[in-house]
């Protein structure tokens, strides 16, 4: 596209210039042929060198040339080519006019349903929707719903993945979500093409292994049942308590400090202080049956305020402790942090079929806007209870769990 200067014409500039051939910059020129000025944006895809026309300068001024070049290099940056894209879009136009549910209506409709139903908590999810739907997905929109494919997802999936990793997962859940309502409404049939398991996820990279570089390594999710089989089978306070922060999704320092105050047993019940926290917020955990018996058997050792106290009694357990048993059991190379974390995050998306803003709450991560945020009037304690019972069986046999519609 070059790497000289944009916007480097002017209406009074083009008006007075006699040149056959005017550069304003990022791959727009102003070419005369014959008698007859044109807009032509020229580029470089897949190796060769191509030019889009944009139209006549008696139609298509200044501005709205640059407007079109600037939606033709969004294309190319998503490794979309603009003359490709735009024959597409013309074939799909004449479908539309026919009457034929298009993806970009359904899933804006999709969208439009699930705010009038309150089912998301304030305008950032719906924002973040819309603006992977329009503009993510922007090459399949006019595409008939019943004829999105693989092909199809792919091709909008695979220019954000690796690069855009977070957008990428959430632009293929989201779209994923939209074709199975479709096939509900009997618009589609077959499987879903965006679906992870047994699908994408052969001809992409695994979450897991991209963009890994990170403070806190998790090991990845599938393997954790097995690793927590060695865990239970240790019998140590360290053990116990690497256990429970699992099971738990907590940071470390949460299960290492927390004390009896904070634990209500009858209620299975886990309340950790705003002071405890690193969001300043009281986080409530609902206590999976494994995570009670836990406690109980904790309890019935209790010489301490500490749940999980060390060689002295008025000390928690150290990082280093529970670290050690992790790396003993088969942890080297991962944290007890990334693994109590964002493995449990990986298994809610990729494993299970619950809501992503429920695994977030379970993470005590903010969801929703500021204002959505002052006016909720629930945590979904009794919905995160049933996500933390499901990954407590997964974590002892390994059986993922299908959330109830």
């Amino acid at each position: 596209m070059g790497s000289h200067t944009l916007n480097a014409l002017t209406v009074k500039a083009i008006s007075a210039s006699k040149s056959a051939k005017l550069r304003d910059g990022g791959g727009l020129w102003l070419v005369t042929k014959g008698k007859g000025r044109y807009w032509i944006f020229s580029y470089t895809f897949g190796g060769k060198r191509r030019e889009m026309g944009i139209g006549p300068l008696h139609t298509v001024g200044l501005a709205e040339a640059r407007q079109a070049a600037e939606r033709a290099r969004d294309l190319l940056r998503r490794g979309i080519d603009p003359i490709e894209h735009r024959s597409v879009a013309a074939i799909e136009a004449a479908t539309v006019a026919d009457g034929v549910k298009t993806f970009g209506e359904y899933a804006d409709s999709y969208i439009d349903a699930a705010v009038k139903a309150g089912r998301w908590r304030g305008a950032k999810t719906e924002a973040r929707w819309r603006n992977s739907i329009t503009n993510h997905a922007a090459l399949i929109r006019n595409k008939p719903i019943a004829d999105i494919g693989v092909t199809e997802v792919l091709s909008v999936v695979r220019p954000l993945w690796g690069a855009k990793q977070e957008s990428a997962e959430k632009l293929r859940e989201a779209i994923e979500r939209v074709l199975d309502a479709a096939k509900v409404e009997g618009l589609r049939i077959g499987e879903n093409p965006a679906t992870w398991r047994g699908n994408l996820e052969h001809v992409l990279h695994k979450p897991d292994s991209l963009n890994r570089t990170r403070h806190h390594p998790a090991m990845p999710w599938r393997d954790l049942p097995a690793f927590m089989a060695k865990v239970r089978s240790v019998g140590t306070i360290g053990a116990a308590a690497l256990e429970f922060t699992i099971l738990n999704a907590a940071r470390p320092g949460e299960a290492m400090g927390a004390v009896w105050p904070e634990i209500d047993l009858d209620a299975a019940l886990w309340i950790i202080p705003a002071t405890r926290m690193k969001s300043g917020r009281e986080h409530r955990v609902p206590l999976s049956t494994r995570a009670v018996a836990i406690l109980k058997d904790m309890k019935s050792k209790r010489f301490s305020d500490y749940v999980f106290p060390g060689i002295r009694a008025k000390r928690p357990i150290s990082n280093n402790t529970m670290a050690k048993t992790f790396a003993e059991q088969g942890g080297k190379g991962f944290t007890v942090h990334g693994t109590a974390r964002s493995s449990f995050r990986d298994w809610v998306t990729e494993g299970t079929s619950f809501d992503g803003d429920l695994a977030e709450m379970a993470l005590s991560h903010a969801v929703g806007d500021a204002v959505a945020r002052a006016y909720a009037r629930s945590d979904a304690l009794e919905k995160r209870r049933e996500l933390m019972e499901a990954w407590a069986l997964y974590l002892a046999g390994g059986v993922n769990h299908v959330a109830a519609a």
